[in-house]
């Protein structure tokens, strides 16, 4: 990756600095059916969108792209990934035709140095990331990138590696992670879907537990996640989905406030929950 290093070096066309600095989002994401439905969940996504800056790229990390080694989506015309099964054809009929930036994938293989980052050709946009942003910026109008999760290494390094994106957010670009802080799939009350606000008791513990954590911003305790005990076993029985939060959390700068939305349990062993820092 040392070429993508060098050459962008090189570049005349980097996004220039602004006054301002872009907040940072947690979202999330839930089932894929949120990108076709407008509910509550949605409509947060859609209020949030309102009060950011238009982004000049957005820089996805979603839970849905596991890789050995970091990569981001270098194409000009990524495409629409269904990476689920078991839903409706109009799901599948989805597309997303955002652009992509190929000299953006190289701004954050920089930005990355020296960590190692490849650019891919391949991937395109899964539903961790097209099913919230096409409810955030239906126009499809901004490039979209998407930052893959090295799924052998640990949270902290997962900190450690996002900090470095912090000087992104200068540049008018919105970093998302889209996950859930709490996912057990395998747990899933499916008869409870459509009950209002059920989670089972290590859920809601869980829930408050990582909230508290970001309010007090002990960010290493959440990136050591492994050491909160029985209920974050069952919170986290694998980090995919729990990664892309770390990522947002490494962004946030002092003096930065957080806030809570869509702070709901579903079916039992999810959480909504979401995190915007500004």
């Amino acid at each position: 990756m040392a070429s993508a290093y060098s050459t962008l070096k090189n570049l005349s066309d980097l996004l220039p600095e602004n006054d301002h600095m872009m907040p940072a989002l947690f979202v999330g994401h839930g089932s894929p059916m949120n990108a076709l439905e407008d509910n509550e969940f949605t409509q947060e996504w859609k209020k949030y969108a309102g009060k950011i800056p238009q982004p000049s790229v957005i820089l996805c990390v979603s839970a849905h792209w596991l890789t050995k080694g970091t990569h981001v989506t270098a194409m000009q015309n990524p495409q629409t990934i269904h990476d689920f099964g078991g839903f409706p054809k109009q799901l599948y009929d989805v597309q997303y035709p955002a652009p992509g930036s190929p000299s953006f994938a190289k701004e954050t293989a920089y930005a990355l140095h020296p960590t190692p980052v490849g650019q891919d050709l391949q991937w395109g946009l899964d539903h961790g990331t097209w099913s919230v942003v096409k409810q955030m910026y239906p126009k499809a109008n901004i490039p979209v990138i998407q930052l893959s999760i090295d799924y052998h290494q640990s949270g902290t390094y997962h900190y450690e590696l996002a900090r470095n994106l912090q000087k992104l957010r200068k540049k008018g670009v919105l970093i998302l992670g889209s996950g859930n802080m709490v996912h057990n799939l395998g747990m899933v009350a499916f008869d409870r879907l459509n009950e209002k606000e059920y989670g089972y008791d290590w859920a809601l513990e869980m829930n408050i537990k990582f909230k508290e954590l970001i309010e007090k911003g002990d960010h290493l305790a959440l990136a050591q996640y492994e050491k909160l005990g029985p209920a974050a076993k069952l919170a986290i029985p694998t980090p995919d989905h729990y990664y892309p939060l770390l990522y947002s959390l490494a962004l946030q700068q002092r003096g930065e406030q957080v806030t809570f939305f869509n702070d709901k349990a579903i079916g039992g062993s999810l959480t909504m929950t979401s995190v915007f820092i500004a």
